[in-house]
């Protein structure tokens, strides 16, 4: 199985948020070779600015070594694939670009989208054939 982590993934996991060990239970496969997860580099970006502004550059980047040591391969290439199926959610959806290419990102390496983000997510579940992993 393949998993492609949104953001707010590894998000709940450093702010111990609801749905933190489902995530954490993921990272704990991947370490074993049990599944594999990926992430596109542009919601990597997302994650560590997010937590820039929250905790100052030091902190963030004392995460941002963590999460590089994670069983996580980093997409960050945003190739054909990745381009146009990004601009097509986005113009059908309207939601942010970052989701877009994180989906995108999904649909390229025949992924599950593990995410929390409902608000956003919901209305593609139900019109796109893409699996989507809720951890809360």
């Amino acid at each position: 199985m393949v998993y492609v982590l949104d953001a707010c993934a590894l998000i709940a996991i450093y702010k111990n948020e609801k749905g933190a060990d489902k995530v954490k239970a993921l990272v704990k496969e991947a370490a074993a070779d049990q599944c594999t997860i990926s992430m596109s580099i542009v919601n990597l970006i997302e994650v560590d600015y997010l937590f820039a502004r929250m905790f100052g550059r030091e902190k963030a980047d004392l995460i941002l070594e963590e999460i590089y040591g994670m069983p996580i391969h980093f997409v960050d290439t945003i190739d054909e694939t990745i381009f146009s199926e990004s601009s097509r959610l986005k113009v059908r959806y309207a939601i942010p670009l970052g989701d877009a290419i994180g989906l995108a990102t999904a649909i390229k390496v025949k992924g599950t989208l593990v995410t929390a983000d409902h608000d956003d997510f919901g209305k593609i579940e139900e019109a796109e054939d893409i699996p989507f992993l809720w951890f809360r």
